[in-house]
C-alpha cells in the first residue's frame, strides 16, 4: 500500500492498524472484507500489508498516532507502544511529496525540505512514479495499490489539455505550468508506476479524462472519489427507505462540525465547494425530483478528528401530509476511514491479480461521487461488490 499523506490521520491511522492486525492485537471490525461474503475470496492478508508513501510534512507515523491518542482519544499507549517498530520500518519507506498543483491552504503545511525542486510537472510526475516502483521492486512485491488520502483539494478548471493524454503530455512538460493539481500528479505517479490508484478524497485526482485514458492504455485499474465513511454513509441508506415507500422528499438539509486537518482546510471555501459537491449529489440521486438540499460545513477546532454531523429531512406522504425526520451522526474520521483503506487495497490487489483494467465499479460501495456509476444506494452497491468480488456477476 503506497499512501498519498500517508502520515496525517487517515493514514497513521491505517498503518497502526495493519500493524496492529499483524500482532493479533486488533479485531477485523470495521473491515467490509473481513465479512463472510468474502471469507473463500484469495485477499491478501491485511496483517501482511506493507506501508510506504509520500508526505510533505515532517510529521511521522508515530508522532501523528500518539497526537491523535492525546488530543483525540484513540487508541491506548500500549497498542502504539507495541506497533512502533512496525511503524518505524513503514516511516522508512516515506518520501517526499510534492507542492506542484498543490492548493495555498496545503502549501501552508509544508515543511519537508526539497519539494519546490521540479521545474515542471512532468519532472514531479517522473520523480514519485520512481518513488513507487523503487518500493515494488526492492521489497519485490507483485501488485502495489497507490491511494490518495492527503488534504482535499478546491476543484480544478477544465482546459484543452485535459481532453486526451497527448495533449495533457505536452503540457506536463512545460516549465512552472500549472495544468494539474497535485491529486492528478499523484495519479500520473502512480500510473507510470505500474500502479492501480484510488481516490479517497474529493480532489480532482483521476476525475480528468486524459489521465483516465492514460490508465486504460497501461492497462491499470482506478477509482474514486470521495470516501463514504459519515453522514452520507447514512443518507445512502435512508435515502432509498423514502424511494422504496413513494414518499417524496421536499427537502433535505445537513449540517457538519468536525475538528483535525481535514476541517482546518475545508474552513477554506473554495476547498470546501469539492467536498460540498460530492454530499450533496447522493439524496437527489437516489429519490428522484428535484429536492432542496444543503449541506454545512464547519470547522471547530476543539472537535479534533471527531466530527458530527445534524441531518432534517422534511417529506410528504399520504393525503399531502408534510413529515420530518433528523438524526445526528458523531464518528472519528479517521477510524471511520481506515479500515476501509485495508479493505480498498485488498480489493484493488485482487483487480491486479485478475488483470481488470480501467475503472473498478464495483468499489461504488465505498465512495460519495464513484466514477462511472449510476446506482448510489448503498444496497445496490453493496450486491454489485459481493457479484463482483465473488465471480457472480452475470
Amino acid at each position: 500500500m503506497w499512501l498519498i499523506g500517508a502520515c496525517g490521520g487517515v493514514g497513521s491511522t491505517v498503518a497502526l492498524g495493519v500493524a496492529a492486525l499483524a500482532k493479533r492485537r486488533a479485531a477485523l471490525t470495521g473491515l467490509v472484507s473481513a465479512l463472510p461474503p468474502f471469507r473463500d475470496v484469495p485477499l491478501v492478508d491485511p496483517g501482511r500489508i506493507v506501508i510506504g508513501g509520500h508526505e510533505i510534512r515532517s510529521e511521522t507515523l508515530i508522532s501523528a498516532a500518539n497526537a491523535l491518542h492525546q488530543r483525540a482519544g484513540l487508541f491506548d499507549d500500549d497498542l502504539i507502544r507495541v506497533c512502533t517498530p512496525q511503524l518505524r520500518a513503514f516511516q522508512r519507506e516515506i518520501r517526499p511529496g510534492t507542492l506542484l498543483g498543490g492548493s495555498r491552504v496545503v502549501r501552508a503545511m509544508a515543511d519537508v525540505g526539497g519539494l519546490e525542486r521540479e521545474k515542471s510537472a512532468a519532472e514531479a510526475i517522473e520523480r514519485l512514479a520512481g518513488d513507487i516502483a523503487s518500493f515494488k521492486k526492492r521489497l519485490r512485491f507483485d501488485h502495489v495499490v497507490v491511494i490518495h488520502v492527503a488534504s482535499s483539494e478546491p476543484p480544478m478548471s477544465r482546459t484543452a489539455a485535459h481532453a486526451d493524454w497527448g495533449g495533457l503530455k505536452r503540457a506536463l512538460a512545460r516549465r512552472r505550468a500549472s495544468v494539474l493539481a497535485s491529486s492528478s500528479i499523484y495519479a500520473l505517479a502512480a500510473f507510470e508506476a505500474g500502479c492501480p490508484f484510488i481516490n479517497f478524497t474529493p480532489s480532482p485526482g483521476i476525475g480528468v479524462p486524459a489521465i483516465q485514458q492514460r490508465a486504460r492504455e497501461l492497462g491499470l485499474a482506478y477509482m474514486g472519489s470521495d470516501g463514504k465513511t459519515g453522514e452520507t454513509l447514512v443518507k445512502s441508506v435512508l435515502a432509498p427507505m423514502f424511494a422504496m415507500r413513494h414518499l417524496e422528499v421536499m427537502s433535505w438539509v445537513g449540517q457538519n462540525i468536525l475538528g483535525n486537518r481535514d476541517g482546518a482546510v475545508l474552513d477554506d471555501p473554495r476547498t470546501r465547494e469539492s467536498k460540498i459537491r460530492t454530499k450533496d449529489r447522493v439524496v437527489s440521486r437516489i429519490v428522484g425530483g428535484k429536492p432542496v438540499t444543503r449541506v454545512g460545513i464547519e470547522y471547530v477546532p476543539s472537535l479534533d478528528d471527531w466530527k458530527v454531523a445534524w441531518d432534517f429531512i422534511h417529506f410528504r406522504g399520504f393525503l399531502n401530509t408534510k413529515m420530518s425526520m433528523q438524526f445526528t451522526w458523531c464518528g472519528s474520521d479517521s477510524i471511520l476511514a481506515a479500515p476501509l483503506i485495508i479493505d480498498l487495497t485488498r480489493f484493488a490487489a485482487l483487480e491486479c491479480q485478475r488483470g481488470i483494467a480501467g475503472p473498478m465499479r464495483h468499489l461504488g460501495f465505498f465512495f460519495k461521487d464513484p466514477i462511472d456509476v449510476d446506482e448510489h444506494d448503498l444496497f445496490s452497491q453493496w450486491q454489485r461488490l459481493v457479484e463482483h468480488v465473488c465471480g457472480r456477476e452475470s
